[in-house]
């Protein structure tokens, strides 16, 4: 027999818990503890812990050994502190169950309100309350939330019957039914209950409860529920508490009402206390939308005592929290209720706003502000815009359809659609789709959570669209009541104009206002937005790694100045070639190249003859050297060639001055070309037809024979895989010339431009080494050209000569390759694609989503580094290289160089610097000072 003192604790009075309890209590237990604990108005109650829930579920749905006794027991001191007993038909006690995890889930659970009304107690709560109309109103609620939540009755069914009641009376809003009207509702609900499940509905209040939070530790596992688990990346094992906590009641009249507050304005981060409430309600009228709520500074006018004590409970909660809090409350017959506090949902703009408010008002520090914004909600802040302009044409084209709440800033395009599961297919199919609702329910995330936008005609800034939309970086018009939404026929009426399902729509969430057909839109200025600004540059006095951009033009280097780069980690040539005036010049450079080279490689034997001839020979063979290089000049080949790369170098030589100049002093790696030649002709197939076509038409024409010749060219250049040929350093040691030319061009650059007083710092980096000789005689190459370069000019300029690590034999032999090197810079998209031996392409468009939904891979390892296959090639290269050349600088200038997580990894490596786009600069400027307080915060 298990002795009483063995039995696991489960449950928790609200005095027995605080703050520090979210892992057992959840968030809303943990606020509802730490609220009772500072002596707050909180009806009493008690939570089932997360470990219960988790223990339900391991032993098969079943209550686990103890809990539903010590259920039964905080609930008797629950019913002495109200003075009222569960069940009791003359004084009843009525409880709420509410779910509640360790992260903040809005919606996603299931709660009900309202438990233990049956026949008897209804009667003994409207003698209690002298309201029998109010009394009939909580059982109707009762048994429509109980039906659906446990019972699994589909809620529309309940709607309906309301609305056909409130149709048969003419009642346009609940509030205006009377108390026979509800006693009418309240049978069919019974009746409906009935005819959906077979019995009647459960009149024991003990048995309510038992399946309530049965339900709830349920609710854990729904659809909803997992999907935005999955998409916040929140872990499926920490299972939800269950708080029961005793029913105060806003539907008692005019004195009594339901909000929600905020300590600060979530959608723009100003110090005001900000919300909506609802006179005569319950708290799910506030946020399903079911009527329009008015905005909290009213309830200055209507209960100012009530506001002034709210607003005091709003500044004692947000100092003892350190954080703007998220309020629900309850006014009953003139008293105020606290029923929740948690730490506010709130949009990238109000995330940055309230951090650097509040570390400049001493209630954080600035270390505390840096790691209360997320990385990505800097990436929002800085993604498109409407064009004022474009918006402007909309406007005066009669294209503004209607206008709501603003309830989550940020613009948006699509495609109209009614339900989430269509949203969620065109979705992922890669279509841009608003999501148009009446309301929006927990049952929409899955469509919610890929939406570009979603528009609502009913609810307010608080309500489940709202709230979800900011939580998901998404723009939400909300409440827009001018839209009637028929989601029978798949359209919605906007003042008169049909819009159909599918036809294009353009939301603004700033605003509230909704358009028909597309805006388009532009990048918001980085230099309009201070507090970004405050915040980056408190992260610059943290982080320890370097944050540089990856810029192929001088456009692209300004962006990354502007946005607070400090250097160029990546510089891709080869894009400069394929700008329309240079491809033609390039393909002449290709076509020459393979006939240049061979007979540069007779030239180079015969100089080489010349060079071992004895002496009494010299002469002679000297001789014969000069007329073969006369000859193999005036070979159209190789003249085409050299006459090309002198062309490409006048090119090269200001694209690397513009970067420069912008750049100033700050360091710029420039990648010597990379692509396999190919990638600059035709393709084999278009050329194939294109012959075809003209031998057809023209016969042997002059057109003809230069298109044959191109054919021959690209079949001999052609590789069965290209992306692990000639390419890389590769291509360098088989046409020397090429990186020859791109060396005097930076270094040309560099030199004319120090001549102007500037200090430039050019380092070049050599791609895709596998092997230290490859290094070696590039390195030995490039080193006579740089030299040359000098002589010829006369000045000197610092430069650096480095590789990059994308080969995994590379990291294998790191330490050798650091002799030939200065710096290390990690190209981690063709280091991961080497290391699964996976083509990123090819894996994204097959089987690469596949993988990480079914949990074959963690991540798609293109887009987060995977530390296990990938780092640890990093890290040995790290390790290796350093332990070859101590002041070896070592970056990383592969897509994750912008990646939070891959940009904490990176710290921990010991990196110098991460490289990524301009526009991920300053997500990186503050992922890097996160890692660096990180690991201080680990050292303590």
């Amino acid at each position: 027999m298990t002795r009483e003192t063995d039995v696991k604790k489960w449950v928790y009075l609200f005095h027995e818990g605080d703050a520090s309890m979210r892992d057992t209590l959840g968030g809303k237990g943990a606020g509802l503890a730490e609220m009772t604990k500072v002596g707050l108005p909180v009806p009493p109650g008690f939570t089932i812990s997360t470990d219960a829930c988790n223990e339900y579920y391991r032993a098969g749905k079943s209550f686990p050994s103890g809990l539903w006794d010590q259920v039964l027991q905080s609930l008797r001191w629950v019913e002495e502190q109200a003075g009222k007993k569960f069940g009791d038909p003359s004084n009843p006690l009525l409880v709420s169950v509410r779910s509640g995890a360790k992260f903040s889930m809005p919606g996603m659970m299931d709660t009900v309100l309202n438990l233990g009304l049956n026949e008897k107690t209804l009667q003994g709560l409207a003698r209690l309350t002298s309201n029998e109309r109010f009394a009939h109103d909580a059982y109707r609620r009762f048994i429509q939330m109980f039906g659906k939540i446990v019972l699994g009755i589909d809620a529309d069914n309940f709607e309906h019957i309301l609305d056909q009641v409130k149709e048969e009376q003419g009642a346009r809003l609940d509030t205006d039914l009377a108390a026979a009207d509800l006693r009418e509702v309240v049978q069919r609900f019974l009746r409906l209950a009935k005819e959906e499940t077979g019995k009647d509905f459960p009149q024991d209040p003990q048995e309510q409860l038992r399946q309530a939070i049965q339900s709830v530790f349920e609710s854990w596992n729904n659809k909803r529920a997992i999907d935005y688990r999955n998409f916040h990346k929140i872990s499926h094992t920490l299972g939800t508490a269950v708080s029961v906590q005793t029913m105060v009641f806003g539907n008692m009249g005019d004195d009594s009402g339901s909000g929600v507050a905020f300590t600060r304005d979530p959608a723009t981060g100003e110090k005001q206390l900000y919300g909506e409430f609802l006179t005569n309600a319950q708290g799910e009228d506030v946020v399903a939308g079911t009527r329009t709520p008015r905005y909290i500074a009213q309830l200055k006018q209507e209960m100012p005592e009530i506001y002034a004590e709210l607003a005091d409970i709003a500044v004692k909660l947000e100092q003892h929290y350190r954080d703007a809090q998220d309020l629900e409350f309850t006014v009953e017959r003139g008293r105020l209720y606290m029923l929740q506090t948690r730490a506010a949902k709130r949009t990238a703009a109000s995330a940055v706003k309230m951090a650097v408010d509040m570390a400049r008002e001493g209630l954080i520090a600035k270390p505390e502000a840096l790691q209360r914004v997320e990385p990505a909600q800097i990436e929002q802040l800085l993604m498109p815009r409407f064009d004022p302009r474009g918006k402007d044409a909309a406007v005066a084209g009669g294209r503004l359809l209607a206008k709501g709440l603003n309830a989550s800033p940020g613009a948006a395009t699509g495609k109209a659609v009614f339900d989430a599961d269509k949203a969620q297919a065109l979705g992922k199919a890669g279509e841009p789709v608003i999501l148009v609702r009446p309301e929006t329910n927990p049952d929409d995330v899955h469509g919610m959570l890929v939406a570009k936008g979603i528009l609502t005609s009913r609810g307010g800034a608080t309500s489940h669209a709202a709230v979800v939309a900011r939580g998901l970086g998404k723009p939400c018009v909300a409440g827009c009541e001018s839209i009637q939404v028929d989601m029978a026929a798949r359209r919605f009426n906007a003042n008169g104009r049909v819009v159909q399902e599918l036809e294009q729509i353009s939301i603004d969430g700033t605003t509230g206002e909704v358009f028909a057909g597309l805006i388009p839109t532009i990048e918001p200025s980085f230099h309009d937005q201070p507090d970004i600004i405050q915040l980056l540059e408190w992260a610059n006095e943290t982080k320890r790694l370097g944050v540089w951009a990856n810029a192929d033009y001088p456009k692209d280097a300004a962006k990354a100045v502007e946005f607070g780069a400090e250097g160029i980690g990546l510089c891709r040539t080869e894009h400069m070639f394929f700008e329309e005036e240079r491809l033609p010049i390039v393909q002449k450079m290709i076509l020459a190249a393979p006939e240049a080279r061979r007979l540069e490689e007779e030239l180079d034997a015969i100089r080489r003859e010349a060079e071992a001839a004895p002496a009494e020979r010299k002469e002679e063979a000297r001789s014969r050297l000069s007329q073969a290089r006369e000859r193999v000049n005036a070979i159209p080949a190789v003249r085409d060639f050299h006459e090309a790369l002198d062309v490409l170098l006048g090119y090269q030589t200001e694209d690397f001055k513009g970067i420069f100049r912008v750049m100033g002093c700050r360091p710029v790696v420039i990648r010597l070309i990379d692509p396999p030649l190919h990638e600059f002709l035709p393709r084999h197939e278009d050329l194939i037809v294109e012959v075809t076509e003209i031998r057809c038409k023209d016969g042997d024409s002059a057109l003809l024979q230069e298109k044959q010749g191109l054919l021959r060219a690209v079949e001999r250049m052609r590789e069965q895989n290209p992306m692990l040929g000639t390419r890389g350093c590769r291509l360098g040691l088989m046409y020397p010339a090429i990186n020859e030319m791109q060396v005097r061009a930076i270094l040309g650059a560099a030199i004319e431009l120090k001549k102007e007083g500037l200090d430039v710092r050019p380092e070049i980096m050599i791609p895709l080494v596998g092997h230290v000789n490859e290094i070696r005689l590039v390195r030995e190459q490039l080193e006579r050209v740089a030299r040359q370069v000098e002589e010829e000019s006369g000045e000197k300029v610092p430069y650096k000569f480095g590789t990059m690590m994308e080969i995994p034999r590379a990291c294998l032999v790191a330490g050798d390759i650091a002799r030939y090197t200065e710096f290390f810079s990690f190209g981690t998209n063709d280091l991961t694609q080497t290391t699964y031996g996976i083509s990123r392409d090819d894996a994204e468009a097959g089987f690469l989503l596949s993988y990480v939904e079914r949990g074959i891979l963690p991540a798609n390892p293109f887009q987060i580094l995977d530390r296990e296959g990938v780092g640890k090639l990093m890290d040995l290269a790290v390790k290796s290289g350093r332990s070859a050349k101590p002041d070896l600088k070592i970056g990383i200038c592969g897509e994750h160089g912008g990646e939070p997580s891959s940009i904490e990894f990176c710290h921990s490596l010991g990196l110098n610097y991460v490289s990524c786009s301009p526009f991920r600069v300053p997500v990186a400027r503050l992922a890097a000072a996160q890692a660096a307080l990180g690991t201080a915060e680990r050292d303590k």
